[in-house]
Formats: C-alpha cells, structure tokens, sequence
C-alpha cells in the first residue's frame, strides 16, 4: 500500500539530518510509470561547438515524455576533461573509448535492449550506422526515439524511430 506524502513535504528544503530533505525530493520526483528510457549520446557526433546542444534540454524533454533510468554519453578519447565533468555533473554516466565510438554505442545499445527494466531507446546521433539498433530495438518490443539536428540528421534514422527530435532550428508540426 502506498501512502501519499503531505503537500507540504514537498516544500521542505532540508530540516534534519535529510531524511526529510530526501523524503520531499521522493514526493516531488514521482512520475508517471509509463515510459521507461534509456538514452545513449553519440558525444563526438551530437556534442560539437557549432551546434550548441546542451544535454539539460535533451534531458528535459525525454523526462516529459517519460522516466530516464539509464543516461549514458559515449565520448573519444579526444573528449577534455572540462567536458567530462560538465556531463557527469548532469548526471549522465560517461563512458571514453580509445578511437570511434561507433562500437561501444552498438554495445551499450543491445545491453539496452536486452534490460527488462526499459521500454523505451533513445539515441542520441546523426548517424545512419545505428539504424539497426533501431530496428533490433523494435523487435524487441522496445519503443525507439531518435534525437539529432541538420546537417546531416540521417533520414533513415528518422524514418524508422517511432519519434523524432529535432534539436535546433523551427518546429514543423506534420512531421
């Protein structure tokens, strides 16, 4: 039986020992049990300069659609140690490879697929190498969402997730 926690819990800022700074974050945190993500970032691919995408927004909208239970950012091994730190601060795991990181997406992606506890893949990327994630993560029963942005948003991705996101540029709503 679950018992809901007093309004007024959820206003408590820290009084104790945080017990009841924790208990106001349980009440404020609770979400629907819907959806139930796991979002992988393509970092050398989705993270550059010229496009500007910070991963709080991309955080932000997959938590309107659902619950985010696992965040992984894969980055090279190029990757600065500012940036490193900047992603784990948002509390996103983050994961350095030595070269592409085309293989430790695929790898982290079937470890996605295959947990029980997610029923959502969300990735990150531009890049059409990962359209058979995509289409292995729908055999599976998984739903898929595709994040990304022009140039070079791979139309194939877009045409097999059951969502798109476009980061940047003008909403259309046809699509």
């Amino acid at each position: 039986m679950v018992i809901p926690l007093p309004l007024e819990w959820r206003r408590i800022t820290g009084v104790g020992r945080g017990l009841t700074k924790s208990i106001g974050k349980i009440a404020k945190k609770k979400k629907k049990a819907g959806r139930k993500i796991g979002l992988i970032i393509d970092g050398p691919n989705i993270l550059r300069k010229e496009f500007g995408v910070n991963m709080e927004h991309i955080a932000e909208i997959l938590n309107d659609i659902g619950d985010i239970r696992i965040a992984k950012v894969i980055l090279n091994q190029y990757a600065s140690q500012g940036l490193i730190e900047a992603i784990s601060n948002q509390g996103f795991e983050v994961i350095v490879v030595a070269g592409d990181t085309d293989v430790m997406m695929g790898i982290v992606a079937m470890e996605i697929i295959y947990n029980d506890n997610i029923n959502t893949v969300a990735l990150a990327t531009r890049d059409a190498d990962f359209l058979p994630i995509i289409n292995k993560a729908k055999e599976y029963g998984k739903e898929t969402i595709i994040i990304g942005m022009d140039p070079g948003f791979s139309t194939a991705l877009q045409n097999a997730a059951d969502y798109v996101i476009k980061m940047g540029g003008e909403v259309n709503e046809e699509e």
